[in-house]
This record gives structure tokens, C-alpha cells and sequence, in this order.
């Protein structure tokens, strides 16, 4: 392995331990932007959380970065003026990072925001990422280096966008950790001891704590899936031993589990802090349309391509736009959906949707569409 490949591999674990630490969302977007330095150097980042739905910038987290009057038009820009490497554009598409110059062939000056904004404000380069996950974009992170240094080169921009998974999943959680800490009952949240005593926990948790129930198990405490995702966290967030390696090697401290009711649950877990005693914040929520999609891959032996119908399928989205992600033919999303139907012994959307959420995992349909659904 080469020095640079070397460096990209410790850097992804980093990432892997930021992303189980429970962090605020500014600390997370600071700790984030440094690690990513020590792989793709950088002269200033800016990650913005973004609605989903609309793709509209929520919050913002600077490093290095413009001032407020310059970050509106930035804005206005994104969303009412054509320009190179739009965030909806990069959404929407296989390709979830790109360089400005590498899509102006090295001429900066094409771009509007870089001849009224970038430019003039002493950077050149650009290297965006959208932070796109199975439930929706949940941010967007731009890199940028001031005037004279190298443009960004095509394996900074494969980095990016090998990490971007990653990254949008640690804000996903910690979004939602931030919440649940707010009072906003949407997402259970369980403060765990070392012990896996409960600190704390919110009114939606002790709901999903009756839900799930301990299996009748003798002097049980918790569902098993709860303190076994706690673990994890911990091995996950802790200092690069050998075996905090091997446990990263699944880079999740997440598990999918279905109540006595017939609901599935996401369960994940944070370290709240640091040294073996820290507490654990766990997150439980109810699972969304495109995180059960890979639950039906797996039971049907659904190939990559056909699984990928099948989640764009979950998502909403119709048989041109599923051709459009995948950059594929009409004609070839609708042979795998025929392959789909086949193996689960559905014949429609209708039904492959209905199998999924009703037949398998008793989760109710709502009316929402969209990757953010």
C-alpha cells in the first residue's frame, strides 16, 4: 500500500471513530474537515446540513471560509442561476463528487460562482460532495484551495466520494442525536452506563424499549439488539487497537430489528465522550422506506443491480429516473424489474411495494415519496 493509499486508509478510520462519538454537529463538521486534511489538503471546508426533501442549506459549518454576504449569493446561485457541480445536480447523480477543474477543464472562470465569489475572494479550486445516504442527502461538504496551490486531482475526488456514505451517515445520527437531546420525541434516545444501566431516556424510547421487549430472557435489562450496538460504539469510537481494526471492518454500530408488533426499528449507537467508562447515546428509530429495501435484496438473492432497482423502486421514484440515476436505458431498469417481480413473486410495482412493507415487515406506507422519504 502507498504512502497516499496509507494515509486515505487511516483517514477512513478516523471517520469511522468520528462518526460512533456522538458529537455535536459542529464538532463533527470541524473534526470531519480536519481528518479529511491529512488525505486531500485543504486551504478551508464548509459543510451545510440540508433539508432533503427540498435540498434547501439549513445550517452552516465553516472552516477558512467566506463571509455571510458571500455565502447568500452562493446560494442564490445554487438555486436560481446555472453554474457547474450544482449540489441537486450531484444528488441526483452516479457521480456524488466532483472538482470544478475538472469539469471546466481546468478553466476556472466558467463558473459563476467562482468568477464572483471564489475567485475574488483569494481560492481557486473547488471539490464538492454531496452526503447522500439510503434515506436522502443530509448535507453537502466543499474543499477548496486558495490561489496558486494544485487543482484537485481525480483520486482526491474518488476519496471524497468513497467517504461521503460515511460522513452523511455520522450527520444523519448526530442530527438526530441533537434532537432527541432537544426534546424532540421523533427519535428514542437511551444514555447507556458502562454497566448498560440507563441513564436517561425519552418518552419515544421507552415506547420502542415496551415494543421490542427482553425475549423472557432471565435477569434481562434491555433487548438484546440495545447493548449489542452499544458495544459496538465503543469498539468503533476507541483508540486504534487490533481489535477496534477488526470491529471497524463493519464501520457500522447500527442493527436493523423488528418489534412484537411487526415494526422494524433502526438502532444506533454513539460514544459520548472518551476513556472506557464513557456513556453510549443510543438512537432508535423507526426505519425508513429505503433502509428495509436491502432487507428484501437479501431474502430474494436480488443481484447488485436488481437490489439497486429495488431501493430507487422504495424510494419513489419512477422507472426514468431510476434509468437516470444508474445511467442505464428504460428498456434495462425494466428488465430487472421483471427479474425483481420474478424472484419475489410479485407482478407490479404495486405489489413489489406491498411485499416489501406489508407481507415481510408490517410497516405502514405513507404517502411521502422521494429519497428523503
Amino acid at each position: 500500500m502507498g504512502n497516499g493509499a496509507a494515509a486515505q486508509a487511516r483517514v477512513r478510520d478516523d471517520i469511522v471513530r468520528l462518526v460512533h462519538r456522538g458529537l455535536p454537529v459542529p464538532e463533527f463538521a470541524r473534526a470531519v474537515g480536519d481528518a479529511l486534511g491529512r488525505a486531500v489538503p485543504a486551504e478551508g471546508t464548509c459543510l451545510m446540513t440540508i433539508d432533503p426533501a427540498t435540498m434547501l442549506p439549513t445550517a452552516e459549518f465553516v472552516e477558512n471560509g467566506l463571509p455571510s454576504a458571500a455565502m447568500l449569493r452562493l446560494v442564490e446561485i445554487e438555486v436560481r442561476e446555472p453554474d457547474f457541480n450544482k449540489w441537486a445536480h450531484l444528488a441526483r447523480g452516479r457521480q456524488l463528487a466532483a472538482s470544478l477543474s475538472e469539469v471546466t477543464e481546468g478553466e476556472l472562470d466558467r463558473s459563476l460562482r467562482h468568477r464572483e465569489i471564489r475567485g475574488p475572494g483569494g481560492f481557486a479550486d473547488e471539490l464538492r460532495v454531496t452526503l447522500t445516504g439510503g434515506t436522502g442527502t443530509w448535507g453537502v461538504l466543499t474543499v477548496f484551495r486558495e490561489a496558486r496551490r494544485p487543482h484537485f486531482s481525480p483520486a482526491d475526488v474518488r476519496f471524497l466520494a468513497e467517504t461521503s456514505g460515511l460522513i452523511a451517515e455520522g450527520l444523519r445520527r448526530n442530527l438526530l442525536l441533537d434532537c432527541a437531546r432537544a426534546g424532540d420525541d421523533e427519535a428514542g434516545l437511551l444514555v447507556l452506563d458502562a454497566d448498560d444501566g440507563i441513564n436517561m431516556a425519552n418518552q419515544a424510547a421507552d415506547r420502542w424499549l415496551a415494543e421490542l421487549g427482553t425475549g423472557g430472557r432471565a435477569g434481562a435489562r434491555l433487548p438484546l439488539v440495545v447493548p449489542a450496538v452499544a458495544r459496538q460504539a465503543r469498539a468503533l469510537s476507541g483508540p486504534a487497537t487490533d481489535a477496534a481494526a477488526g470491529a471497524a471492518g463493519s464501520r457500522q454500530a447500527r442493527a436493523r430489528v423488528r418489534t412484537r408488533t411487526g415494526q422494524w426499528l433502526v438502532v444506533r449507537g454513539s460514544l459520548l465522550g472518551e476513556g472506557p467508562d464513557a456513556p453510549v447515546a443510543v438512537l432508535l428509530e423507526a426505519a425508513r422506506r429505503a433502509e428495509l429495501a436491502p432487507l428484501l435484496a437479501d431474502a430474494y438473492g436480488l443481484t447488485g443491480s436488481e437490489r439497486r432497482v429495488t431501493e430507487l423502486v422504495a424510494q419513489g421514484l419512477s422507472t426514468t429516473q431510476i434509468a437516470g440515476r444508474l445511467r442505464v436505458s428504460s428498456y434495462t431498469v425494466q428488465d430487472h424489474l421483471k427479474s425483481v417481480f420474478a424472484k419475489s413473486g410479485t407482478g407490479s410495482r404495486g405489489d413489489l411495494v406491498a411485499r416489501l412493507f406489508f407481507d415481510h415487515y408490517a410497516a405502514a406506507l405513507t404517502s411521502e415519496s422521494g429519497p428523503g422519504s
